[in-house]
């Protein structure tokens, strides 16, 4: 892994505000990552591809990421980035809209990152529990959505985002075959791990 390239990927990221993981968050999962053995992850939200390029590095030897991206710019961006960091073949760029990819993926998951649409997080963890392994890890980023999901914001424009990551929370924290915690890093960040 170039990380070099890695670093000027992130620079350029921040610098154009797209929404990438941000440093404590990446911390958290790494972290994670270390005592996970890794053979494949799938990410659902590619955006340029920096998340996923930072978890190659935990990837078993022969271990591959299945990103999904629907945005065409983000997808090329992603694809030239991901060779620059040469890291092009533990990395697979699925193009389409998750909420349709998904349901066409019949492969186990060791490691899932949920990383895309706030209102889709309900469907996208149904769509998780059918695909990861038994002590595999579902991480879901910007869960608390800034700090709306703990308050009684109740605003029009993101209600229904604050709504569907309230109800991802709760199902996964009244279901018996997950071990959930909920950190309050970047922007909130749930992880369950499927106990049996």
């Amino acid at each position: 892994m170039n990380k070099e390239e890695l670093e000027k990927v992130k620079k350029k990221a921040l610098d154009e505000h797209i929404p990438i993981i941000m440093d404590d968050t990446l911390t958290v999962i790494q972290e994670k990552l270390k005592n996970t053995k890794v053979d494949n992850l799938l990410e659902i939200g590619t955006a340029v591809g920096y998340s996923a390029m930072c978890f190659t590095e935990f990837l078993s030897k022969d271990g591959k990421i299945d990103t999904i991206e629907r945005d065409i710019e983000k997808i090329q961006e992603a694809r030239i980035n991901v060779k620059k960091v040469e890291v092009e073949d533990k990395i697979n760029i699925i193009e389409g809209d998750a909420v349709e990819v998904l349901p066409t993926l019949n492969n186990k998951y060791d490691v899932i990152f949920i990383d895309a649409a706030k209102g889709k997080y309900p469907f996208f963890l149904k769509e998780a529990l059918r695909m990861i392994k038994t002590h595999g890890i579902i991480f879901a980023d910007n869960i608390l959505y800034k700090g709306y999901v703990m308050s009684d914001y109740n605003k029009h424009k993101q209600r229904t985002a604050v709504r569907n990551l309230r109800e991802y929370i709760k199902e996964i924290m009244e279901n018996e075959d997950l071990e959930t915690e909920i950190l309050e890093v970047g922007d909130g960040l749930a992880i369950s791990k499927k106990i049996k």
